[in-house]
């Protein structure tokens, strides 16, 4: 079982905590209209043009950021093998994700002897034992409401510690895009075995994973299809396939839903399996999206695979959470990513295949075009995966990371609705952003607006090997340099950019303080750093 300590979870109010008076600031929407758009080819880029900059745009947009080791690794390894280890995750030793990890059956159907027992107690109106029975039932909620706290803690630490970045990121991705809450679930073995199943076809067959997701009992239960009745099938799971999960709005007819809900007729669980009902399955002949017969669930996924909607539905998807939002609103930018998107999308359609999708992407000039870098806002989940895996600073408490995460606005395992997050610029308010500078003030430091973490000066943040490494990775920036070009290197490492709006800010700050990155100094700057608006992109 999963027994990390979890800590305390906290209600910490927001406050300014940055040293230098920088306050909040959000970050400013990049101002598109005049700029060059960006090049819509997808050759690959040449070896001989892969920087520390590249390598680092690529672990933070296909992982959660890396150290400067890790990202001079990839730079050394050139772009073909660091896109290997990328996307080849299996092949990449890491802890197995069982079904034992956590416990099945804390929510579970009651069993003849049980139901034989309270039918009893209620005929002859035992209300000691109904009581007993309603007791127990409040105690296995508690129990599972305790197991999901876990799980998100869990995941949170796979998403810091994984030696696959990748592979956790597309799980990330398609629970935002498969969203299910827990909350109508309330079964939080149900939402780890459809975590697993995002993690089993993180980057295989689209068409593999969308039959899957027919049969899983998360999403079978949180769209109401495990009420489903071939006498009146509920439309919501067919709905949701083809406007949220599979084609698009515009792209289907109420007609293609009220089949496709008699298509899944059947489709129901047992316990934790799928269970095909067969006596409930509706087999009398359909019309779904141009294909005819006795459509079942299988047969519906076919003929939604078939429209060339959905391979360009789920490309732009994927273009969206690992390249750039898309539309802009500026033509030029729109008009080259929509290049892009409808390329990569013609090659998806022959076998629905995400790993060469992503290869393809994740290679091409397009990618690495300086309109892409540094442009996308990160979700909270990135920035505090993000913060621990590159600065290398203590996770700390748990409880106290996923809480940030919840008022931020990402609370993993209860996306707002079924269409998931919506992302970019959504993630940016005066609240959040408040909450986002306390939590790298936290993990920075130990401190938070009301008293310290009671670990803070044993698991202390090691400023000056985060340097030394820096030093290593990047020319003029060792020891020996110049604290202007340990600056330099720091706002190229932290940022991806020398030049942030608050250099000034920054240079002033350190110049006051005697003009060396003392342990003192280099951590104060980096609270300076993570305050700055490009701290909030990648």
């Amino acid at each position: 079982m999963f027994n990390r300590s979890q800590g305390k979870l906290e209600s910490r109010q927001a406050g300014s905590v940055s040293p230098g008076g920088a306050g909040q600031v959000a970050p400013a929407a990049p101002p598109l209209a005049g700029r060059r758009p960006p090049t819509p080819s997808l050759e690959p880029l040449a070896a001989s043009e892969f920087t520390f900059d590249h390598a680092r745009h690529l672990i933070w947009r296909a992982g959660f950021g890396g150290s400067p080791a890790q990202i001079q690794t990839l730079t050394r390894w050139g772009l073909d093998k660091s896109l290997d280890m990328l996307l080849n995750f299996e092949k990449v030793a890491d802890e197995p994700v069982g079904p034992e990890l956590f416990k099945a059956d804390v929510i579970r159907p009651r069993t003849q002897d049980e139901r034989d027992r309270q039918r009893r107690a209620a005929r002859e109106r035992d209300e000691d034992t109904l009581a007993e029975f309603r007791l127990k039932v409040q105690q296995r909620e508690r129990e599972d409401r305790d197991q999901m706290r876990r799980l998100q803690q869990w995941w949170l630490t796979r998403m810091v510690e994984t030696p696959r970045p990748l592979q956790e990121k597309l799980v990330l991705f398609w629970h935002g895009h498969f969203a299910t809450n827990y909350r109508t679930i309330e079964d939080s073995y149900h939402m780890f075995a459809q975590n697993r199943l995002f993690r089993q076809h993180a980057a295989g067959k689209f068409s593999e994973l969308l039959r899957a997701i027919i049969r899983d009992p998360a999403m079978l239960a949180y769209l109401d299809n495990n009420d489903s009745r071939k006498a009146k099938p509920n439309e919501n799971l067919a709905r949701e396939i083809m406007e949220l999960f599979a084609l698009g709005a515009g792209n289907y007819t109420e007609r293609d839903i009220k089949e496709g809900a008699r298509a899944l007729t059947g489709y129901t669980f047992r316990d934790d399996e799928f269970y095909f009902d067969k006596p409930n399955h509706d087999t009398g002949s359909k019309n779904i999206l141009g294909s005819n017969g006795g459509i079942d669930g299988d047969g519906f996924v076919d003929a939604i695979l078939r429209q060339p909607a959905c391979a360009t539905f789920i490309t732009t998807k994927l273009y969206r959470f690992f390249a750039h939002d898309y539309p802009t609103g500026d033509k030029p930018f729109d008009a080259a990513a929509g290049r892009v998107i409808k390329d990569l999308a013609d090659r998806f359609r022959a076998d629905y295949d995400v790993e060469k999708l992503l290869r393809r992407l994740l290679s091409s000039r397009h990618f690495y075009d300086g309109r892409l870098r540094g442009e996308q806002i990160k979700s909270p989940v990135q920035l505090i995966a993000g913060a621990v895996r590159s600065l290398r600073v203590p996770p700390r408490d748990l409880g106290v990371l996923t809480d940030a995460s919840d008022r931020m606005g990402q609370s993993i395992f209860f996306p707002p609705s079924v269409k998931g997050w919506d992302g970019g610029r959504s993630w940016i308010n005066t609240s959040t952003m408040f909450v986002r500078q306390n939590l790298m003030v936290f993990l920075l430091t130990g401190r938070r607006p009301q008293g310290r973490d009671g670990l803070a000066d044993r698991e202390r943040f090691d400023v000056t090997s985060l340097l030394r490494e820096l030093g290593d990775a990047l020319p003029n920036a060792g020891t020996s340099a110049s604290s202007k070009e340990q600056l330099d290197a720091l706002c190229r490492f932290v940022l991806g950019t020398p030049e942030p709006t608050g250099r000034a800010v920054l240079d002033k700050f350190i110049a006051d303080r005697g003009g060396a990155l003392s342990e003192k100094n280099l951590g104060d700057a980096l609270l300076l750093l993570t305050a700055m608006p490009e701290y909030q992109l990648c």
